[in-house]
Formats: C-alpha cells, sequence, structure tokens
C-alpha cells in the first residue's frame, strides 16, 4: 500500500482531504471494499477493539445541531447531552440535518472538516485509548489518530454523556 500524501489522501472525501490539508495532518486514510458504515463493521475492518472506534453523532438542542464523538462500545445518554448544554430537549438529528450540518453522509461523518461550525462533545471515554479511528468522510474510509489530537481538531469539549450500564 502507498503511503504517498497524494494517494493517501486521495481515499478520503474531498471535504474531508481539504480539512486534513488545512490542519497540516498527515494521517493514512484506509479504504475498504465493504463498508464501514457502522463501528461494528469498521472495528471489524480494521482489526482494532469496538471501543476503538469512534462515532461522529449529530444532535439536535432546541434545533440547534451538536456533534457528539463517542466510542464505537457505547451509546449517547441523551439526558446527559441536555444537561451539559442546558437545552430543553434533544434528540438525534436526521439524514437530512446531518448531511446539511456537516456536508457527509450518516456512516461517514467525520470528526471534523464540516460544512458548517457546531458545538462538539466528546465523551471522556475516547481518552482511554492511545490511537482512535474514525471515518474519513466516506462510508468506506477511516483513518487513525490519538483522541486528544483528534478533540482538539475537532474542537471538542470533554463530557460524560456516555449511557451508564444499568
Amino acid at each position: 500500500m502507498s503511503t504517498s500524501d497524494d494517494t493517501t489522501v486521495a481515499r478520503a472525501h474531498p471535504r474531508f482531504a481539504e480539512a486534513l490539508r488545512e490542519l497540516g495532518l498527515d494521517v493514512e486514510v484506509r479504504r475498504f471494499p465493504e463498508a464501514t458504515r457502522t463501528a461494528a463493521e469498521a472495528a471489524a475492518a480494521i482489526g482494532c477493539e469496538l471501543s476503538e472506534i469512534v462515532k461522529s453523532l449529530i444532535f439536535e438542542a432546541d434545533g440547534v445541531p451538536v456533534l457528539v464523538l463517542m466510542d464505537g462500545s457505547s451509546r449517547v445518554d441523551v439526558e446527559l447531552v441536555r444537561a451539559e448544554l442546558g437545552a430543553g430537549k434533544v434528540g438525534r438529528a436526521g439524514a437530512e440535518l446531518v448531511r446539511e450540518t456537516t456536508g457527509y453522509a450518516i456512516g461517514g461523518v467525520p470528526p471534523f472538516g464540516h460544512r458548517t461550525r457546531t458545538r462538539v462533545l466528546a465523551d471522556r471515554g475516547l481518552l482511554d485509548h492511545d490511537v482512535v479511528w474514525a471515518a474519513a468522510g466516506t462510508p468506506h474510509t477511516v483513518f487513525p489518530l490519538d483522541p486528544k489530537s483528534l478533540i482538539g481538531h475537532a474542537g471538542g469539549t470533554v463530557v460524560d454523556v456516555r449511557e451508564q450500564s444499568k
């Protein structure tokens, strides 16, 4: 596999490839023939733990989009997100709002490089890993990065919004 910057970045969605260039990030974007749309599919393709996958999830808080970064083995506690934002109502955003906000389809939303600037909450559990994997703008592409850098480039605030097992 070639590691030249042009080839690697060419695998990513053009908007995300541009974001990588603007940030001066040299990451290996991996493309898989099978979809990596879900965290489980991505972990299986990469050969990593499910918790090492970063899910980039768009929610609506009182009608305003917010991005939540969560590890692949956990679920977002919407009530914790609501409390963190001081919002009246929080729910998952529909596919149209996700694309409108980020410029990407569900299943390929990266943690940064979005069409619009949104508030970003990153669950503290991501920091439990040396490297995490996130979508590179398509359902077939992923990239690795250390979680602190990933959260920093996303402009994320580290919070506890993981659903606790009952």
